[in-house]
This record gives structure tokens, sequence and C-alpha cells, in this order.
């Protein structure tokens, strides 16, 4: 059996997370971490109508926590919390996996930094499908990038979402760049300048209830492969989340990402 704490327990994916551990005979939700403002009761059960949790505690502070768990597993949405979680569980020596995206390059040298000391598993998407989609986009680059290709991103997510371009995005525009000669990264266009040789595009819509589609396209002379890949539910995140949590469980320090626990 193995304990995980949940931050951002009472957000859309930590919802999802909660279920998904619920169903998992492998797994107990043993905490949630939520912020002070969303915190009703210090009862997660009842934070979140479900007797199962009745006296599994809610708190704002996770080294409240760290004790008695195994795992925890970080989705607070809020990157500022996240790698203040980050440090914490690393400092109790205990792995944990973030599906918190949005981080500078800054913060996320932190983050990397706890790997040295424990086990660290993040990931901008958790999904099998997108993961598979990232070894795609890495196999399509390499045999094209020499071959007269443009390459353009475009992703789509609900009104709600707080980081543009998506975590996804970022992450599929790092593998375009580590193997394409990529000079320039464009957000939007306006003008009447043509497009750039060595030039990507990354372009972000937000709007209704999307929970998120994302496009690489790698456009030729006479011909174009797209590449997509489209959630139409949160679960597949949370799936892959729990997943993520039981496989780090018994790993040694270090800095992992879903293709470890894909094999991929």
């Amino acid at each position: 059996m193995i304990k995980i704490v949940i931050c951002g327990a009472l957000g859309r994916m930590g919802r999802e997370i909660v279920e998904v551990a619920m169903s998992d005979p492998d797994v107990e939700v043993v905490g949630g971490v939520e912020h002070p403002d969303c915190i009703s009761s210090e009862d997660l059960g009842s934070a979140l109508n479900k007797k199962e949790l009745e006296g599994i505690p809610l708190t704002a502070d996770l080294s409240d926590l760290l004790s008695d768990c195994d795992v925890v597993v970080e989705f607070s949405g809020n990157t500022t919390a996240a790698v203040g979680h980050a440090k914490l569980t690393a400092l109790d020596r205990k792995p944990i996996v973030i599906g918190t995206t949005g981080f500078t390059q800054e913060e996320l040298g932190e983050i990397k930094e706890c790997a040295g000391i424990a086990p660290v598993l993040y990931s901008p998407n958790m999904s099998l499908g997108v993961n598979l989609l990232f070894k795609l986009v890495e196999i399509a680059v390499n045999v094209l990038k020499d071959r007269d290709f443009d390459m353009e991103i475009t992703e789509i997510h609900h009104r709600f979402k707080k980081d543009a371009p998506s975590g996804t995005a970022l992450r599929l525009a790092e593998i375009i760049e580590k193997r394409a000669n990529i000079k320039e990264k464009v957000y939007c266009r306006k003008g009447t300048s043509p497009r750039s040789e060595k030039e990507l595009g990354i372009f972000a819509l937000r709007g209704g209830d999307v929970v998120g589609d994302h496009t690489v396209y790698f456009l030729g002379i006479g011909e174009r492969l797209e590449l997509t890949h489209r959630a139409t539910s949160r679960r597949t995140f949370a799936k892959g989340a729990v997943e993520a949590a039981k496989w780090i469980k018994d790993k040694p320090v270090g800095w992992y990402s879903m293709f470890d626990v894909l094999n991929l």
C-alpha cells in the first residue's frame, strides 16, 4: 500500500487524483494540502463530501503530513507553493511527483536541486498519450529537420488556465529545439514579414471547457504531417499521476519524468 498526500487536493486536478487513488487498491490518500483561503474544514472527507475520507487531515502546511506519507503528489497549480513543497519533501527524503506547470527557469532550477537529495518526478503532462506524442515528435524532428520542413505548435485549453503557452506546448518546443536548428521562437504573428527559415511558432488558444489539445505541424512543400493529442477528461492525467506515484516510491535519488515511468 502506497500512502500519498495530494497538494492542491480541492482543485480540479486534485479532486480527480483523489477519485483515481480511491479506486486503486494499492493507494491510500492520507492527507491533503490546500491554500488556507480554500480550507473550510480540516477534514478532507468533509471538504470533498466523501465519507470514505472522513478523518483524513486537510491542511495548508505540508510539513504536518510528511511523516505519514510515502509520496507527495503536487498539483497545487501555484509555482511558488510547488517549489516550497518540493523543498520540504526533499528535506524529509520523500519522493515527489510534480504536475504543476508554469515554472520559470529559476524555479525549475530550484526543483532540480531537490533531485540531488530525494527522488523528484516532474512532467508537464502525465497522460500516456501525450508522452507518446513527445516521443513521436522526437522521431519526426530527427527525420525532417534537414528536409525543408517548417515546424509549428498549437494548443487549446479551457478559459481558466493560468499559464500560456501550456507546459506541454513548451515541452514540445524544447524537444524540437534540441534537435532542429531553431533560431527564434514566435508566440504571436502580426505584420507583413514572411516566416523566417528557422522559426518555431507556438500558439495558445483559450476558451470554453477544453481539457487540452496539442498539435505539432511539420509543413513541407506539397505535404504536411500533423501529430495531435486531444484530452477529453482530466481523469487521464490523474491516472498518470497515480501511476507515477506508485512507480517512484522506492526509486533512488534523482530527476525523473513520465518517460521513465512508461519506459519510453
